[in-house]
């Protein structure tokens, strides 16, 4: 492991080695003092949705901060982490990414048991595939506004014969001209009419923060399209609701009241197929419903961990 270096105040940037040689980015959301005296604590590793900056989990953050032992990780090719070195995006790769993650804060931890993961969007994929392969490093779930399997895939749209396969095809096919349109997207994603038309087409609800949302959309701008858009091709293959009835751990379900980007359906699944799963619909949410409704998805998360103890 490559030595920690402080990147912010309250946080130390520490790195994993992927199989392919990449740095993989993580840090703690506490100063060094801080983190030594919390490590008895349940590590609670958060996972991020595909592009999404770290200001999404800032109301959980504040939230868990000064009493959880509370970590954050970046996909490669996003925020600190490197870029694939082997161009690897594929979601068993990251998977196996947060799996040498959890095992590198387990060992800073003292805590006897596994970590606690939340995650949003495209992570609740990637931590599925992370209990496949090792449930013993999950201790809980909390899944936000994610399927199992890739977006859309309750849609009527994917039933008919030969969709998949087509979407697929027409991915691939954009992968070589899209490194070449960096400057124009960076363009969009800067312009002041993103936002709303994000609201108007119901991907960011009515509570949305402008501010806030701009800031993620100006640095989905910035970021290695490459690692974007593979990762987007990953996502749209990805299938893990078969792990769903397998799950043997407390889970809790978070859907926003209206999302574009997750289907009601798909969110349903993890509820139904999951034994136990706890669930929560927050109102008038949208697919950003960390921003747009922190307070209230921090406050149920809390409860959740509170009946783990």
């Amino acid at each position: 492991m490559l030595p920690s270096v402080p990147i912010m105040e309250g946080s130390i940037l520490r790195h994993i080695v992927a199989s392919d040689g990449t740095r993989i980015a993580w840090h703690t959301h506490q100063r060094p003092g801080d983190e030594v005296q919390l490590r008895d604590r349940a590590p609670v590793v958060l996972t991020n949705g595909l592009s999404t900056t770290e200001n999404f989990w800032k109301h959980l953050v504040s939230a868990l901060a000064t009493t959880t032992h509370l970590v954050h990780w970046s996909y490669r090719g996003h925020g600190q982490s490197e870029t694939a070195r082997s161009g690897d995006y594929s979601i068993p790769t990251h998977a196996d990414d947060l799996l040498r993650v959890t095992e590198a804060v387990r060992a800073r931890s003292t805590f006897a048991g596994a970590p606690v993961h939340i995650a949003f969007s495209m992570g609740v994929t990637v931590l599925l595939e992370l209990y496949r392969r090792r449930p013993d490093l999950v201790r809980a779930m909390v899944l936000i506004a994610g399927g199992a399997d890739h977006p859309y895939a309750s849609s009527a749209a994917f039933r008919i014969p030969g969709a998949r396969a087509a979407l697929r095809l027409a991915l691939r096919t954009a992968a070589p001209i899209v490194p070449r349109m960096a400057p124009v997207v960076r363009r969009v994603t800067a312009s002041s009419a993103l936002f709303p038309l994000g609201q108007a087409a119901g991907v960011f609800g009515p509570e949305a923060p402008q501010d806030e949302l701009e800031h993620f959309l100006r640095a989905v701008g910035t970021m290695d399209l490459r690692a974007y858009w593979e990762s987007l091709r990953s996502l749209m293959a990805a299938s893990a609701s078969d792990v769903l009835p397998q799950v043997r751990v407390p889970v809790l379900v978070i859907a926003p009241e209206r999302d574009v980007m997750a289907l009601r359906a798909d969110l349903d699944a993890l509820r139904r197929l999951i034994q136990g799963a706890e669930w929560m619909i927050v109102p008038r949410t949208g697919h950003a419903m960390l921003l747009e409704a922190g307070g209230v998805v921090s406050a149920r998360i809390q409860e959740f961990l509170l009946g783990l103890q």
